[in-house]
C-alpha cells in the first residue's frame, strides 16, 4: 500500500489553492481574525506581502451597502440568484472590490455534467441537481461582480447597522482564498526600480475568472461553491463534516466546463518547469533538517509575477534567492486559529521582481530548515513530509543531485544512485559524522530520503540489485504479540503422582534485521517477474528500507516498507486473525517493487488518474501470488468484491461512494476507506477483467494453435515504452490496452475501449449476470448455442464482455468466447464444441459481479 501524495502535473495555482481551501475546512473554522497592518516601511520593502495582508483580512465597507433584488451571478454551469436582501461588498484593493456579505433569500442552481458527478452529488446532498435556497453567502472574487450588480442595487440608511452585524464573519473567511486572489492580484505588483508608494489599479486578464461562495444553505446547511477559469476542474462544490472525531471534507461534485462528450480535455501546461534539483541536506535525529534547494527552472509560458511552491509546514524558509538576488515570498500566513496555526499550509508563493520571459532559465535557492523528522524508536527515523521535504511544483521529472550530512552511527538511503559516500570517516573521526551524495541517471518526478540504524542484506535479480537495509528492533508502536504460550513439561514418572509442570515457551524476539535477507529475496523475484513481461528494471539499484507504521511508500529506486513486511510468514500469522489479510499483507513487497514501473517510472496526471497505479501495482503483485497460490488469489479478489458491497450504518453501499475516477474524494464521512477500498478493490478487478479480455483464448483458436503471447503484458510493456518518465491519463492507458484487443473483443468492431470507461471505470456498478433461454443445437463437429443474457443490478447502458463456457461431460469446462452483454437483456447465438451439455457464465470469476 502506498501512502498518497496530492500532487497531479497541472496548473499548480489552481489545484494548491483547492487543497488549502480543504485544509481550512478540515482542520475545524478559523477564530476571529486579527486586523493586520503593515508599516510604511514594510509597505516599501514588501510590496508583495503587503498586497498579501491586504487581501486576507479586508472588512466590509459601510458605505458599500445596499438593498438588491432580481440579481444574479452566473459562472459556467452555476447560476446564483440574489432575489431580495442586503449586500455589502468590502474595501477596495489596488482599485478593486474583491467580496461582499449578502443576506436574504437567494438560490443556487448547479447542474453536474455526467452520470458519475450527478450520483455523486446525489449521495450527498439527495439530489442530482443541486437546487438550494438560501439566507447568507459570503463572496470572493477578482472579476466585476461589483461593476456588474451596480443596475440592481439601491441605497440604504442601515449600512452601519449591517456592518457591524456581519464584519467579524466576513473577516474571519477572508484569509481562506487570500492566496488565489493574491496569485491574480500579482500581475499588479510594482517591478523592479518602481515605486510602491500611492495607490495602485489593477485590471485583470479576461481568462483568469474567479468567484467562491460560502453559503448557509436552508436544507444543507454551510457548504463551498468555487469557478476557478484556470484550474483543470473549474467548478467544485464541497462541505467540511465530521465523523467520529474526524474532520472531513466532502467534496459533493468537480468538473471541468471545458469538456464536450466524448472528448477528453487537453492537459493545461505549467508556466514554468523545474529542469533539475541540487539539494544539500544536513540530517539532525531525531528532529531536524537544514536544506539548502537550489533548482534549475526554464519559463514555458507568459507567466504572473508570482509562483507556487509546496514545502512542509514545518519547514521554514529564512532566505530565496534569484540568480543570487533576494526574492519575496509569503509561507504559512493564510491560516488562523488554534488547530491551524499547529498545522499551518504546506504552500509558498514566490515573488519574481518582474514578468519572466518565454524560454528564460532561472535559479532559484531556498535556505530552509525545521522539525520534520520524527523518530520511532528502533533506531528508526522518519520523514514526516515524505512528498514536500524540499520545495516543489507537483508531480513533474527532473533530475536530482542530493548530498546529505548526517552522524555517524546512521546510514541514510536516498533516490538515485550513490556517486560517493564517506563510510570510512566515523571509524577514523567519529565526531565528524558522515555524507554521502546520490544522483539520478533519469529525470524523475519525486525524490525521498530515509535514516536509520540499519544492518544490510544484499539479493541479485536479472537485471538490478536489491538491497534491503532493516533495524534490529520495531519501533514502539508496534503491536504486541499475542500472550505466551505454555506447554506440559513431560517428567521422569515418579513414585507418587504430582501434577505436569507447565512452562512459557518465550518466542524470540522479532527482529527485521534477521529478515532483511527474506524481504531482499522477494523483492529480486518480483523484479524478475515484472522485468520478463514489463521491460527491465528502469533503476539500476533498488534500496528497501524499514519504515515505522502499516503503510509503504515507493520512490523511483528507493522503497519505504512497513515493519511489517519484515515479518517471517509465521510471525505474521501470529499479528493477523484474517487469514485474507495475511496473503494481503505478504503482497506488500511485490506492490511496492511493482510500483518502480507504475507509478515512479509511468506516473499520473492528475487526481482521477491515481487508482492506475495503486490498481495496477496491486494486480501485478496478485498476478504474482496467483501462479503460487491460485486460491490464495481468489480469496482475496472475492474479498475486494465482497468489501465493495458492504453497507454503512446509514444502509449506503460502499461501491456507490463512486467510480476509482473519483480519487480522493472516495474517502469522505460517508466512507472514510472509500479510496483505499475502490482504487485498491475495483481498481485491481478492472485490471483482471482487462487481462482476461485480452489473453483468454477460445477454445477453437486453441484447437487450432494460434495462441499469441500474453497481450496484457505487452500492452503494459508498450505503456512503459510510450510513457517512460512522463504522467498519463486514464484514457490512455486505455487506449493502449485497445490496440491489444483481438478481433472477437471489439466492440462494434472498434479497437477501443470507450465502453469500458463509461460504464466500468466511470461507473460503479457489480451487476448480476444470468443466462436465460439457451438453446443448444448440433451442427457437425460443434454445436451452435444461442440465448439470453441478463444483466442486472446495473446501468441500463451497461456494456460488459461476458465469458461463456460449455460444460461437457465430467464437469469439464471450455472458453468458447465472450459475449457483449450491452443493457439489461442482450441476444446472442455462439458456437461450442461437440458435446456441450450447457452453457456457464464466468466460472473463472474473470468479471466483477454478485
Amino acid at each position: 500500500m502506498t501512502e498518497v501524495i496530492g500532487k497531479a502535473g497541472q496548473k499548480r495555482a489552481a489545484q494548491f489553492l483547492f487543497v488549502t481551501w480543504m485544509v481550512l475546512s478540515m482542520a475545524g473554522g478559523v477564530r476571529s481574525a486579527p486586523r493586520l497592518s503593515a508599516s510604511p516601511n514594510q509597505s516599501a520593502e514588501k510590496p508583495a506581502e503587503q498586497l498579501y495582508l491586504q487581501l486576507r483580512s479586508v472588512e466590509l465597507d459601510a458605505a458599500r451597502v445596499y438593498s438588491i433584488r432580481d440579481a444574479a451571478l452566473d459562472y459556467a454551469k452555476i447560476h446564483i440568484t440574489l432575489d431580495d436582501g442586503k449586500i455589502a461588498f468590502t474595501n477596495d484593493v489596488y482599485g478593486r472590490v474583491t467580496g461582499a456579505f449578502f443576506e436574504g433569500d437567494g438560490e443556487l442552481l448547479v447542474v453536474p455534467p455526467d452520470q458519475a458527478e450527478r450520483a455523486s452529488m446525489m449521495l450527498f446532498t439527495g439530489a442530482a441537481i443541486l437546487e438550494e435556497r438560501f439566507q447568507t453567502a459570503y463572496f470572493r472574487f477578482n472579476d466585476n461582480t461589483f461593476s456588474d450588480l451596480q443596475p440592481k442595487l439601491r441605497p440604504t440608511s442601515e449600512g452601519k447597522d449591517f456592518v457591524a452585524q456581519w464584519d467579524d464573519t466576513a473577516r474571519n473567511l477572508a484569509p481562506s482564498d487570500a492566496l488565489r486572489l493574491f496569485m491574480s492580484f500579482s500581475r499588479c505588483l510594482p517591478e523592479s526600480g518602481e515605486s510602491s508608494s500611492g495607490p495602485r489599479n489593477c485590471e485583470l486578464p479576461s481568462d483568469d475568472r474567479f468567484l467562491r461562495a460560502q453559503i448557509q444553505g436552508s436544507k444543507l446547511g454551510v457548504f463551498d461553491v468555487a469557478y476557478d477559469s484556470v484550474a483543470a476542474e473549474q467548478v467544485s462544490i464541497g462541505q467540511q463534516r465530521m465523523r467520529d472525531g474526524i474532520n472531513y471534507y466532502n467534496l459533493w461534485t468537480g468538473f471541468s466546463t471545458n469538456l464536450s462528450k466524448g472528448r477528453e480535455e487537453k492537459p493545461l501546461h505549467d508556466e514554468i518547469s523545474i529542469q533539475s534539483y541540487q539539494i544539500d541536506a544536513e540530517v539532525r535525529p531525531p528532529s531536524n533538517l537544514q536544506a539548502n534547494a537550489r533548482m534549475e527552472i526554464e519559463v514555458l509560458e507568459s507567466s504572473p509575477r508570482a509562483a507556487l511552491f509546496e514545502l512542509s509546514r514545518y519547514l521554514k524558509i529564512s532566505a530565496l534567492t534569484l540568480d543570487g538576488k533576494p526574492l519575496e515570498f509569503i509561507q504559512n500566513q493564510a491560516v488562523e486559529g488554534t488547530q491551524l496555526a499547529r498545522r499551518g499550509n504546506d504552500l509558498v508563493a514566490v515573488v519574481f521582481p518582474e514578468p519572466l520571459q518565454v524560454g528564460k532559465k532561472l535559479e532559484l535557492n531556498f535556505v530552509y530548515g525545521g522539525d520534520v523528522l520524527s523518530e520511532a524508536g528502533g533506531g528508526l527515523v522518519y520523514v514526516g513530509a515524505r512528498g514536500i521535504w524540499y520545495p516543489n511544483r507537483g508531480m513533474a521529472a527532473a533530475n536530482f543531485d542530493l548530498r546529505f550530512r548526517y552522524p555517524a552511527g546512521w546510514s541514510l538511503l536516498a533516490t538515485g544512485t550513490r556517486v560517493s559516500t564517506d563510510e570510512d570517516t566515523e571509524a577514523a573521526q567519529p565526531a565528524a559524522g558522515k555524507s554521502s551524495r546520490w544522483t539520478t541517471k533519469i529525470p524523475i518526478p519525486v525524490a525521498g530520503f530515509n535514516l536509520g540504524k540499519y544492518f544490510r542484506a544484499e539479493a541479485r535479480a536479472t537485471d538490478a540489485i536489491v538491497e534491503t537495509y532493516a533495524a534490529a528492533g520495531l519501533e514502539r508502536a508496534f503491536p504486541k504479540p499475542p500472550p505466551e504460550e505454555t506447554v506440559a513439561v513431560p517428567r521422569v514418572p515418579p513414585l507418587l503422582p504430582t501434577p505436569r509442570e507447565s512452562l512459557p515457551v518465550l518466542a524470540p524476539p522479532v527482529s527485521p534485521a534477521r529478515n532483511a535477507q527474506f524481504v531482499a529475496d522477494n523483492a529480486a523475484r518480483a523484479i524478475n517477474f515484472y522485468s520478463e513481461r514489463f521491460g527491465p528494471y528502469p533503476f539500476g539499484t533498488l534500496r528497501l528500507t524499514q519504515m515505522p507504521g502499516p503503510l509503504s511508500q515507493g520512490w523511483p529506486g528507493l522503497v519505504f516498507l512497513s515493519s511489517f513486511s519484515f515479518l517471517l510468514p509465521e510471525q505474521l500469522a501470529h499479528l493477523q486473525s484474517d487469514p485474507v489479510e495475511e496473503l494481503l499483507s505478504r503482497q506488500v513487497t511485490a506492490h511496492e517493487t511493482a510500483h518502480q514501473w507504475w507509478g515512479d517510472l509511468v506516473f499520473w496526471r492528475g487526481y482521477r488518474d491515481q487508482w492506475l497505479f495503486e490498481g495496477l501495482a496491486n494486480y501485478c503483485s496478485l498476478m504474482i501470488l496467483e501462479t503460487q497460490n491460485p486460491a490464495g488469489f481468489r480469496r482475496i479478489m472475492s474479498r475486494y468484491r465482497d468489501n465493495l458491497l458492504q453497507k454503512n450504518k446509514a444502509g449506503a453501499i460502499l461501491k456507490d461512494a463512486g467510480p476509482v475516477t473519483l480519487g480522493m474524494r472516495l474517502s469522505s464521512a460517508q466512507f472514510p476507506d472509500g479510496y483505499e477500498a475502490i482504487s485498491y478493490g475495483r481498481g485491481t478487478w478492472l485490471f483482471h477483467m482487462l487481462r482476461h479480455m485480452l489473453d483468454d483464448v477460445p477454445f477453437d483458436v486453441e484447437r487450432k494453435g494460434n495462441r499469441e503471447p500474453e497481450r496484457f503484458a505487452h500492452a503494459l510493456f508498450r505503456l512503459r515504452e510510450q510513457y517512460s518518465g512522463k504522467p498519463v491519463t486514464t484514457r490512455e492507458v486505455l487506449q493502449t490496452f485497445a490496440e491489444e484487443l483481438p478481433p472477437q473483443e471489439r466492440y462494434e468492431g472498434k479497437k477501443r475501449l470507450d465502453w469500458f470507461y463509461d460504464g466500468w471505470v466511470n461507473g460503479t456498478a457489480i451487476p448480476h449476470l444470468q443466462l436465460q433461454n439457451v438453446k443448444l443445437t448440433e451442427n457437425g463437429q460443434a454445436v451452435s448455442a444461442s440465448g439470453t443474457i441478463l444483466q442486472k443490478d446495473a446501468t441500463k447502458d451497461l456494456v460488459t464482455s461476458v465469458p461463456i463456457f460449455a460444460q461437457l461431460s465430467g464437469n469439464r469446462r471450455v472458453f468458447i468466447g465472450h459475449v457483449f452483454a450491452d443493457g439489461p437483456e442482450t441476444s446472442f447465438r455462439i458456437f461450442a464444441p461437440a458435446g456441450t451439455r450447457k452453457l456457464v457464465v464466468d466460472p473463472e470469476e474473470t468479471v466483477l459481479r454478485n
